[in-house]
């Protein structure tokens, strides 16, 4: 995202308010016009189904153009394309992809700016070197490479986040405009909570702009695994408001592992990501919450490196207690026990869902359970998405009769973005037993 002004509106904030005002009124006129064909004659569901998927197609189009929070709200909302068509979902994926590439960096000049005014004016004397050139950007900040002054003779390599001023302000105003969209999302998916979403989402932004409170979540990390031989996480040397400082972790990325990896890494990758994301709740109490490719390294000594702790979610108790009877029980073939349980769980509307059809539309999903181990595959990722997004076909209907509370938000974000990178990896795991050994309850 360009920095703004601390305090003073830009124009490219204005235009994103104006673009999103639109939105809800261009949604009645659709409706009218979808009453006016069913009124013709048209049968009343496959109107219903033209309305939800135009309706989606401009939402997704609208956030997926816009930066600040319309764009995490975007992100956080990605797990919908399951319900459009992949010409649909396809250029929605495609301008996120644009939005974060494009992230134009800080000048050099604004970044030492940023590091005064955190680290103090002296703050070069912290470091022995400082690379101006950023190796990474994102939509609220970007990362340097650097040598900490720790008193030693090479001293240590480090990360450097710095983010970009006014950020936190401007994704806190998105979110606040969104809020008169909800009409909008609850068209594109009406088994969700939209209003509680907003909510839930503002409160998660806040989270990922707040250095201090991803610091404390990293140091949680780092110390839950410190020693491990299968996570590594870097250890947080330094943190302010706007400034984060760990310790650099080389290693090749995921994403370069999904482009040229051997068999081996492949599989090794996938069973340590499966691994962190089933044990954190157990040993850290926190789920890992972003499980984008750009997160992880692949060390030369087998290890997963967790490098982004800007999403994450206290879970002090551990999994939730439903969770492993449910896997079970669907595993199992247990259509009954399996639907009183995502009932009891607030994932259903009453009298919307049939057990039978609850146990269709997950049954593909639960695979990967019922065998010693399962291979990932696109093909199986894509087969899975042309089955959810047959508008008139039973697994959406179902899907659309489903309830996701806001407080499950995340964990539905990181389950679909982990199988998503599982799938693009081809790596084949033994999930059965990794879930086994972290999930109470899953026998």
């Amino acid at each position: 995202m360009p920095p703004e002004a601390a305090g003073r509106p830009s124009r490219s904030r204005i235009a994103r308010t104006a673009r999103l005002a639109v939105l809800p009124a261009s949604f009645a006129g659709r409706t009218a016009v979808g009453l006016g064909r069913r009124i013709g004659g048209r049968p009343a569901e496959a109107v219903a189904a033209q309305v939800q998927q135009r309706t989606a197609q401009q939402l997704f189009a609208t956030l997926g153009e816009l930066k600040g929070g319309a764009m995490k709200v975007g992100q956080a909302m990605s797990a919908m394309e399951a319900a459009l068509p992949e010409a649909l979902a396809g250029p929605y994926r495609e301008a996120l992809v644009q939005l974060q590439e494009a992230a134009p960096p800080m000048p050099a000049a604004l970044v030492h700016q940023q590091l005064a005014a955190a680290l103090g004016g002296d703050w070069r004397t912290r470091f022995r070197e400082f690379g101006d050139r950023p190796v990474a950007a994102a939509s609220v900040g970007q990362v340097h490479r650097a040598v900490w002054d720790d008193g030693t003779a090479a001293g240590t390599p480090v990360a450097v986040k710095v983010q970009y001023p006014g950020a936190g302000d401007a994704l806190v105003a998105d979110l606040g405009v969104l809020q008169t969209v909800v009409p909008l999302m609850r068209a594109a998916a009406p088994g969700m909570d939209a209003r509680a979403l907003v909510a839930e989402l503002r409160a998660r932004v806040v989270e990922e702009v707040d250095y201090p409170h991803e610091a404390a979540a990293q140091t949680a990390f780092a110390d839950a695994y410190a020693g491990d031989p299968d996570i590594a996480v870097p250890e947080v040397l330094a943190v302010e408001p706007g400034v984060l400082v760990t310790r650099w972790v080389g290693g090749t990325p995921l994403s370069r592992v999904i482009a040229e990896g051997g068999t081996a890494d492949r599989d090794r990758a996938g069973l340590l990501l499966l691994r962190l994301f089933a044990s954190a709740p157990v040993r850290a109490g926190k789920l890992h919450g972003d499980p984008h490719p750009g997160n992880f390294r692949l060390l030369d000594d087998g290890r997963l490196a967790v490098l982004d702790f800007g999403a994450t979610e206290d879970l002090p108790a551990g999994w939730p207690t439903r969770l492993g009877p449910l896997l079970a029980a669907g595993r199992d073939g247990d259509a009954a026990t399996m639907h009183h349980l995502a009932g009891a769980a607030g994932l259903l509307q009453p009298g919307a869902v049939s057990p039978g059809a609850l146990a269709a539309l997950l049954d593909p999903y639960l695979e990967p359970l019922r065998t010693p181990s399962y291979r990932f595959t696109r093909g199986w990722m894509q087969e899975q998405t042309r089955r959810a997004s047959d508008p008139l076909g039973a697994a959406s209907r179902t899907q659309r009769r489903m309830s996701i509370p806001p407080r499950h938000l995340l964990l539905q974000r990181v389950a679909v973005g982990l199988v998503g990178v599982l799938c693009s990896l081809g790596a084949t795991v033994a999930v059965d037993a990794e879930v086994r050994r972290w999930l109470p309850g899953y026998r």
